[in-house]
């Protein structure tokens, strides 16, 4: 499904707002977080590089916008209790939480179905789907409490419609489609709504792994695809829920 493409967000559009970023430290994540704080909100980095977070903490405090937070996790490894204690640390600093962009993501290697391994099968669904599964969990009873509240999972085309060699990732792509629809049927009308956005081809490292004799530079970048991010952050969503929406209209 397509949404209203180029939205222009009003200056301020996300003011005073809390939002969750996971897959913060490089790639979309990082332009996300940027753009949001450039947009009056409180970003929180989630990140399982520390380095990188603290790179994007500094990028955004040298542009005047809000304080970032940081939260260093690893999905691959964290637990229920980590989200759990996560939660609970941002509701005592900040009280609220009106949004989470669930961007972290593994690729894994593109392989033949024949030649898919446990382990990396494992550590795929951990991170796409588990991982944002646990957390949208431990995060749901607080961001009820603000009224409006807004939950992005990352897509993919190939979590749309199957393709040959991308066995555990378009898995995982289906998976989150699924997950959506779920929550987002079940928490509607309390105010939470929740979308996937599909970012397309776009010119980030994930991508250049997965296509590595592609030309960057035919590809949108991140920034191109910023308008429906803050679309689906912004009070004009309101009301828009179980969408699975493409960041590039063709």
């Amino acid at each position: 499904m397509q949404a209203q493409q180029h939205y222009s967000a009003p200056a301020g559009a996300l003011k005073d707002k809390v939002i969750l970023v996971t897959g913060a430290g490089d790639g979309i994540g990082k332009v996300a977080a940027l753009t949001y704080a450039e947009y009056g909100a409180t970003v929180i980095l989630l990140g399982k590089t520390t380095q990188k977070l603290t790179t994007v903490y500094d990028e955004i405090v040298a542009a005047g916008y809000p304080e970032p937070a940081i939260v260093p996790l690893d999905l691959k490894g964290a637990t229920k209790k980590h989200y759990q204690d996560m939660t609970a640390t941002i509701k005592a600093e900040f009280g609220r939480l009106d949004g989470v962009l669930h961007n972290a993501g593994m690729l894994g290697v593109l392989t033949p179905f024949e030649h898919i391994d446990l382990p990396t099968w494992h550590d795929i669904m951990q991170v796409n789907v588990t991982g944002a599964m646990l957390l949208t969990q431990a995060v749901l009873p607080l961001m009820k409490q603000t009224g409006h509240s807004s939950i992005v999972f990352t897509s993919s085309g190939v979590g749309r419609k199957g393709r040959a060699f991308w066995g555990p990732y378009a898995v995982s792509k289906f998976a989150t489609e699924g997950l959506m629809q779920i929550i987002a049927d079940e928490y509607d009308n309390t105010g939470v709504r929740v979308n996937c956005i599909n970012p397309g081809a776009t010119r980030t490292s994930m991508r250049a792994k997965a296509y590595p004799g592609e030309d960057p530079q035919t590809l949108k970048t991140p920034a191109d695809l910023m308008w429906l991010y803050l679309y689906l952050m912004s009070d004009d969503s309101i009301g828009v829920t179980k969408q699975s929406l493409d960041a590039q209209i063709k």
